[in-house]
């Protein structure tokens, strides 16, 4: 069955298209029609500016049981570490299901249409496993489904405490071991249509040197997207170069870990050589400002890195806030602060950051474009809205990318199906509810 949508105005690429008609078979974009100045009879109507769908390529999910409860007094990211370890603590799959749905409901609302879920809660308490040891891993994958949006699940090795010391008390539940029994454990995760299976090494402090090549080994036979978490800390810069000699980049890349379906995540304190090896090895960056910057943990050198050919992607980490287009807004104005100059990237450039290279770096090739043959994963924004109006709608890029909020989104169609109209989700009908139980219930 053909089904026809007509965006009122629609993001190309390049520019805003006015009256497009687009055609949807089997959850693939079959027909793009330009220059349609009224909707094609029994065409559904998004008015607003219709984008592709956006990608989120980082999150964990647990982590927005945290807002709004770690704002209070002084600290750094290793103190916000300890709470988010007792928030771990209290996790089961079931709840972790129910907290992720939520999670991923809340993404929808947002325009997402894809998430990066960097997941490391394997076992349970103590690090035994569950009966099935892809218990929580599988209820992510239902979640998403339940959602209605894609997953690609990247399953993480989480082998150390740091550089040659053993899991802690609380980091038991993620560790497998080595990296041949994660390799073995992960392998038995099976692919569906709507989810993904990837790779991701926690960081060079919780994967030992000797063990980095298990794990890329892993990616590359399957051509499977793998991430890792780099530099985010200057601490982890010190403790690299104490035990190796070596900036964790270089480490990585020693070890086979950089790559052109790799993506370091924060990319945050590197030197001028970490940017050339990242760069011209095609690794990705996945850059997450709100996490960033509630966290303190600095600001990346993006441009830098994209300058030297790593392609940019982002994400919402910790959950700060879940907004791609404050994300995308937030990569500029960082920059901006730190250069004092304006102007670093379009807003074709962060729109394609949010969405084409987000799916990229996710495994998601087919989605990210209004194409012929792309995946219909579609993100409509109001261009009527307190925040949105008065540019000219030709200027709908821009006012998307420094203007727009989650807030403004109306619609969020994926695999050619509404899961969000008018603001309100369609499988998960009370998000703010679901959220407020889910995350009650691990306080309790």
């Amino acid at each position: 069955m053909t089904r026809t949508y007509w965006l009122e105005h629609a993001w190309l690429g390049t520019h805003v298209e006015p009256g497009v008609a687009i055609d949807v078979t089997d959850g693939r974009i079959t027909a793009v029609r330009q220059g349609t100045g009224t909707p094609p009879p029994g065409a559904e109507i998004l008015r607003g500016l219709t984008l592709p769908g956006l990608a989120n390529a980082h999150s964990h999910a647990f982590h927005r049981a945290l807002r709004g409860t770690v704002q209070v007094g002084s600290g750094t990211f290793w103190t916000w570490r300890e709470v988010m370890y007792a928030t771990a603590d209290r996790l089961s799959p079931d709840s972790y299901h129910a907290l992720a749905r939520a999670v991923y409901a809340e993404m929808a609302l947002a325009g997402v249409t894809a998430v990066g879920e960097f997941h490391y809660l394997h076992h349970a308490p103590g690090g035994t496993p569950y009966a099935d040891p892809n218990a929580m891993g599988e209820a992510l994958i239902a979640a998403a489904a339940d959602a209605g949006i894609r997953i690609t699940l990247l399953d993480t090795a989480y082998l150390s405490s740091g550089f040659g010391q053993p899991p802690d008390t609380h980091q038991l539940r993620f560790c497998d071991g080595s990296a041949d029994a994660w390799a073995e454990r992960c392998s038995v995760l099976k692919e569906r249509d709507h989810a993904r299976i990837g790779a991701a090494v926690h960081s060079v402090r919780a994967v030992p040197a000797d063990q980095l090549a298990t794990v890329a080994r892993w990616a590359e036979e399957r051509r499977a997207p793998l991430h890792v978490h780099l530099s985010e800390q200057t601490a982890e810069n010190d403790a690299c170069r104490a035990a190796h000699g070596c900036t964790p980049t270089r480490l990585l890349a020693e070890h086979g870990v950089l790559g052109p379906r790799t993506t370091g995540v924060h990319n945050t304190h590197l030197t001028d050589e970490d940017i050339a090896l990242i760069g011209g090895s095609g690794t990705g960056t996945c850059m997450c400002p709100t996490t960033e910057r509630d966290l303190a943990d600095g600001i990346g050198p993006a441009a830098a890195l994209q300058r030297q050919g790593s392609p940019l992607s982002l994400g919402s980490d910790s959950h700060a806030v879940i907004d791609l287009f404050e994300e995308a807004r937030a990569m500029e104005l960082n920059e901006r602060l730190r250069t004092r100059t304006r102007g670093h990237w379009t807003a074709a450039a962060l729109l394609r950051a949010a969405s084409a290279d987000g799916h990229a770096a996710l495994g998601w090739d087919e989605a990210g474009a209004i194409g012929t043959g792309a995946l219909a994963d579609l993100t409509t924004v109001a261009l009527d809205s307190v925040r949105t109006a008065g540019p000219l709608p030709a200027l709908g890029a821009e006012t998307a990318v420094f203007a727009a909020t989650a807030a403004d989104v109306r619609h969020t169609i994926v695999g050619g199906r509404h899961v969000v109209r008018d603001g309100v989700h369609a499988l998960v009908p009370d998000v703010p509810q679901a959220l407020a139980r889910a995350v009650e219930a691990l306080r309790a």
